[in-house]
């Protein structure tokens, strides 16, 4: 059983450029997050054909080893096009996180700073992936810690993003996961993961029984911290794997 619960909120924003999927084919899932950036129609365009992109293509044959190294390198593709086409080369831009859940392995992929955290080992270990921005290089060289990258003056600076040039490293892919129960997934929007700490999101998780609870517990936290007239777009998926 894969129990899941989602959120996506335009905050303070006039407009929602996140947006968020969740694709079934047969037996698999495939759930999807983009941040659009760009402050304007071109960010939520770009996230919606990233999110249409990859979650048709997997209602419509499911995974496979290269789905998604070749779902990204298309849907980079097509914005490119449409860049070209609007003649706007700096729009059309989105963040991106993917994981997928078959009836034997778990695995991701991600470009940007939208995250996924991975929770195992009955909510006492996790990961997650490496956002690409310009404090995050910081926080790898030992400029600062991870705990100052929320507050960052350059944390929405970011290296790596759809629909921007890529040289030879574009999105990274996850090792494949044998599926197993007590896995546990959190894809966030930079607007929702700012404002919950990792320790709160793991006691969120152990004092919670399901997916819809963990989440809320989470948002609440947003909602409180946040100035919900200024905000920016918050969104968020939780999985549970329980059988």
């Amino acid at each position: 059983m894969v129990d899941s619960a989602w959120l996506t909120d335009k905050g303070g924003r006039r407009i929602n450029e996140d947006c968020i999927r969740s694709s079934k084919y047969k037996d698999q899932q495939c759930f999807i997050l983009c941040d659009g950036l760009g402050g304007h129609i071109g960010g939520a365009q770009a996230s919606r054909l990233v999110c249409d992109r990859i979650g048709d293509s997997f209602e419509e044959r499911g995974d496979s080893a290269d789905f998604l190294a070749t779902e990204l390198n298309m849907a980079q593709q097509e914005l490119l096009a449409l860049q070209e086409k609007s003649n706007d080369k700096s729009g059309f831009r989105t963040t991106a996180v993917v994981l997928i859940v078959t009836g034997e392995h778990i695995k991701w992929a991600h470009i940007g700073d939208s995250r996924m955290y991975h929770i195992y080992d009955g909510g006492r270990k996790w990961e997650c992936t490496r956002d690409h921005s310009v404090v995050w290089m910081l926080c790898s060289q030992g400029e600062i810690s991870e705990q100052e990258i929320r507050g960052h003056s350059e944390r929405h600076k970011l290296t790596k993003v759809m629909g921007s040039a890529w040289g030879k490293k574009s999105f990274e892919l996850s090792p494949v996961l044998e599926r197993e129960a007590g896995h546990a997934f959190a894809l966030m929007s930079d607007g929702f993961w700012e404002y919950v700490t990792e320790q709160e999101m793991l006691d969120a998780y152990l004092a919670t029984a399901d997916s819809r609870s963990w989440l809320n517990e989470m948002e609440a936290l947003v909602r409180k911290r946040a100035d919900m007239t200024t905000t920016d777009n918050f969104s968020a998926i939780c999985i549970r794997i329980k059988g």
